[in-house]
């Protein structure tokens, strides 16, 4: 059943708690989905949901409507994710892309994993890594706007995602090694 989001926009303005729950009923599992890349653990991406619904329900009577209420949503979510783990990102060393090996030739195909799988590995990287291979190979993000968003310059936030692929190309390996995947 389709939901005129234009009516649902206007009951939440109003604070109409029925209209609240058809949106996040809507919104909640894509956008929880958001929340796991960008946490460690369920619990952490519950909390982050949350806190982001409440951001979008004070703030949609400033939605204007240039963007489809997904992406404005959506947009809500990575920033209040981000805000959740911008204090953690320091907590984790910084790696130069220069000090990287790349393993030529060793690329395992992705398909070989169930998403499940390869959700756990980018929820296993270091927070800074994993938060910023979010936002360039998922949310498609440059590395401009990544380091303007984080306050890191662009070089961090090459190095950094140059960083996650190659611990992810390792954990792959490691994987194939112990378990036959690939």
């Amino acid at each position: 059943m389709a939901i005129d989001e234009n009516k649902l926009i206007k009951g939440c303005v109003r604070g109409d708690r029925k209209a609240q729950e058809q949106l996040y009923r809507q919104f909640s599992s894509s956008m929880f989905a958001i929340c796991l890349r960008y946490t460690k653990a369920q619990q952490e991406a519950e909390d982050v949901l949350q806190e982001s619904f409440i951001k979008v329900f004070k703030q949609i009577k400033n939605y204007k409507g240039d963007a489809p209420l997904v992406f404005w949503i959506k947009r809500i979510v990575i920033n209040t994710a981000l805000n959740s783990q911008r204090g953690k990102l320091y907590l984790y060393p910084m790696v130069d892309v220069d000090d990287l090996k790349e393993s030529q030739g060793q690329q395992q195909e992705v398909s070989d994993y169930t998403m499940n799988e390869l959700m756990a590995m980018v929820q296993a990287l270091p927070g800074s890594s994993q938060v910023i291979f979010n936002l360039y190979a998922i949310e498609g993000y440059k590395h401009q706007e990544i380091a303007e968003m984080l306050g890191v310059s662009v070089g961090t936030s090459k190095s950094q995602y140059s960083r996650a692929k190659y611990l992810l190309r390792e954990r792959m390996k490691e994987n194939k090694k112990n378990y036959g995947k690939g």
